[in-house]
């Protein structure tokens, strides 16, 4: 004959467990401290006009490029600006040393005139060694790109 086998230990079990989930939900969470937009700026060696500003949790740094560099690259040179300041060792370490920043979004416009595109880089998207191969591209394009457009 059988004994039917009291299941009290399987209970204890999942109470503890919700218990400490519930304990581990209470706590509060770690603050998130973003950086000032003198500070963000500050990462950044631009020769031209650069601002810097926080979108909620985004950087977004605005920088005007020369009407006659843009005359000179035409459309092409339009639509990369933004992405020379994005994949830059300096936005590399603008998101390595702030992770409170869900991301950098730069933000191109003619001096004195309109935007002409944006790009946003959100965290997480590169990894360390895909950011590695963004930066060597994205430097033979800044080294080969003014020697011809």
């Amino acid at each position: 004959m059988r004994t039917a086998r009291k299941s009290g230990g399987a209970n204890v079990r999942v109470w503890l467990a919700l218990v400490g989930a519930t304990a581990t939900a209470c706590q509060p969470a770690a603050e998130v401290v973003l950086p000032e937009p003198e500070a963000i700026a500050a990462y950044y060696s631009y020769d031209g006009s650069l601002e810097a500003d926080l979108n909620g949790n985004v950087a977004e740094i605005t920088v005007s490029q020369p009407a006659a560099q843009l005359r000179r690259g035409g459309a092409l040179w339009a639509r990369v600006g933004p992405y020379v300041l994005l994949f830059s060792e300096e936005t590399f370490n603008l998101m390595e040393e702030n992770p409170g920043l869900a991301g950098v979004r730069v933000i191109t416009k003619v001096e004195r005139g309109p935007e002409v595109a944006r790009a946003l880089l959100v965290r997480g998207e590169l990894s360390g060694v895909l950011w590695r191969r963004s930066l060597n591209i994205a430097g033979k394009a800044r080294l080969e790109g003014t020697e011809r457009p």
